[in-house]
């Protein structure tokens, strides 16, 4: 049953919006291929970064909590893990907007996006010899920059208030994998490559990582709808 915890995981997070996307008042299952085509997209990035921070030995896998299925060095589960989690992410986006509207949020763009990437820049530069915590920060920087300067997406605000939401999803689930309730973690970060501090067993970085791919996946799925109109632009 043990070579199963990373798998249950992984559908435990996902049945319920899965299920939930076929109520005629959502009809979120229309919106399933411009989620994969979104989530594929960012994935070939996030999974080459995977790839290459478990072959530098940045984190490792406890193997004995997946089914043993290796691909490119990481447990098949890890890769599912970029699908199933934004799917999840994606759809509470989905819901919320659809029935409460947040649009007038984006009068703080300029705030959230200004602390957010003042806040990055000084963690990078006190941090700049744990590559997790640099590369982390960097790439929300650029993300933020990309977005709010050059694209001028309206979202931003919403988005991140989503997510704030969703980490009371995300401190069970990045829990477990970091070794909450577990003998040992399923996830292993190398200390030497992040800052050390940790939401319970979860790495600072995790929450910052995940905020960072939820906006790639969002503004790609957003630029996938058929209908654009159906989610706030």
């Amino acid at each position: 049953m043990m070579q199963y915890t990373y798998s249950l995981i992984l559908f435990f997070t996902v049945i319920v919006c899965f299920v939930a996307s076929f109520d005629k008042r959502l009809r979120f299952d229309r919106e399933f291929v411009p989620f994969l085509k979104a989530a594929t997209l960012v994935a070939l990035f996030f999974i080459a970064w995977d790839v290459w921070f478990t072959s530098k030995g940045v984190w490792w896998f406890d193997t004995r909590y997946t089914l043993g299925l290796l691909v490119g060095g990481l447990p098949l589960e890890e890769w599912l893990f970029f699908f199933f989690i934004p799917f999840s992410c994606i759809f509470t986006y989905f819901c919320i907007d659809k029935f409460f509207r947040l649009q007038s949020l984006s009068a703080f763009n300029n705030i959230v996006v200004f602390v957010s990437i003042i806040v990055c820049a000084v963690v990078a530069l006190r941090y700049s010899d744990r590559i997790y915590t640099v590369l982390t920060a960097t790439v929300t920087i650029v993300t933020l920059v990309l977005f709010h300067f050059v694209l001028r997406v309206q979202w931003i605000t919403q988005a991140s208030l989503v997510f704030t939401l969703l980490m009371l999803g995300f401190l069970p689930v990045n829990g477990l994998l970091t070794g909450t309730g577990l003998e040992s973690a399923i996830v292993n970060y190398n200390p030497t490559q992040f800052m050390g501090i940790r939401i319970l067993t979860i790495p600072v970085e995790d929450a910052v990582y995940g905020y960072t791919q939820f906006l790639l996946v969002l503004y790609f799925f957003k630029k996938f709808q058929s209908n654009p109109h159906t989610l706030g632009s």
